[in-house]
């Protein structure tokens, strides 16, 4: 009977231990690009460091405490190896070791107070977190943005490990490495340069230009010359016949020539026929 309620007592606890995960562990958990996005579902106090960096080992002993008292706090601490993950490191913006972030509900918060235990366990007991402002949305680890810088961190250690890999064991000089990434990043570039033309032509296929040909052109400058010839004549009969007039209207002291003004009052002044109406007939 002993055995059986022992038996029972003990499913329960794994139980308990399955339901609140990690709330129950002290010790710190290690992060990684696999597994950050476990900081998005709870509370979280999460430290970035490197192994070489003199103030994240001080840090160290403090930090562990801090795991000890997670359990009684609600929350989780965790810890990323920025030389293991620099995705992280570019999804966050670290930009100085150690950095500790505060993670609640999706919102991240840059803890810079003191990094004594006290100091970080009052942040969380007296909620001292509300009163510093979460990282805003387009610097937010978890969107598109910060993605693609972290994608450029994991790229720049990848280059950076085959730069090693091709200087210390297969020999090639240092000059060598930047020559064969200075080929490579031209040819990418090329590539992409022709990708992205074709992909403009596709969507803004250009404008097709009708050419006409010279014999049309040349017709056309003639007719409109002819036209421009006929202007200019028709101005110049304008210009005759209305001299002509102003010099029929002005009165003269000879007797004869007002005797043949009035004697040919009907007479009627010939105009000279342009070369226009000449054409159209």
């Amino acid at each position: 009977m002993a055995c059986g309620k022992f038996i029972i007592f003990a499913i329960f606890v794994h139980i308990c231990i399955v339901i609140n995960g990690a709330n129950c562990q002290k010790t710190v958990i290690e992060l990684n690009e696999d597994n950050w996005t476990e900081m998005l579902r709870s509370e979280w106090m999460v430290e970035f460091y490197a192994p070489w960096c003199p103030a994240c080992k001080g840090l160290e002993a403090t930090w562990k405490y801090y795991a000890e008292q997670s359990p009684a706090l609600g929350i989780k601490v965790g810890k990323v190896d920025v030389i293991k993950s620099p995705g992280l490191s570019g999804r966050f913006m670290v930009t100085a070791l150690p950095t500790i972030v505060h993670v609640l509900n999706g919102e991240f918060r840059q803890y810079k107070g003191s990094r004594d235990k006290e100091s970080l366990i009052n942040f969380i007991e007296e909620k001292k977190w509300q009163d510093v402002d979460p990282v805003p949305g387009w610097k937010s680890p978890n969107s598109i943005q910060m993605t693609i810088v972290s994608s450029f961190f994991k790229l720049s250690q990848n280059l950076r490990d085959l730069h090693n890999k091709m200087t210390e064991e297969f020999g090639l000089p240092t000059w060598g490495s930047y020559l064969i990434f200075a080929v490579a990043t031209i040819l990418m570039g090329a590539i992409l340069g022709l990708v992205l033309v074709c992909l403009l032509d596709l969507i803004y296929p250009p404008k097709q230009i009708v050419t006409v040909p010279s014999k049309v052109l040349r017709k056309k400058d003639k007719d409109k010359s002819s036209d421009n010839e006929l202007d200019d004549e028709d101005i110049r009969d304008d210009l005759i016949d209305d001299a002509s007039q102003s010099e029929a209207d002005k009165p003269s002291d000879s007797d004869s020539d007002k005797n043949e003004r009035v004697s040919s009052p009907n007479r009627v002044k010939k105009r000279k026929a342009r070369k226009a109406d000449s054409d159209k007939k």
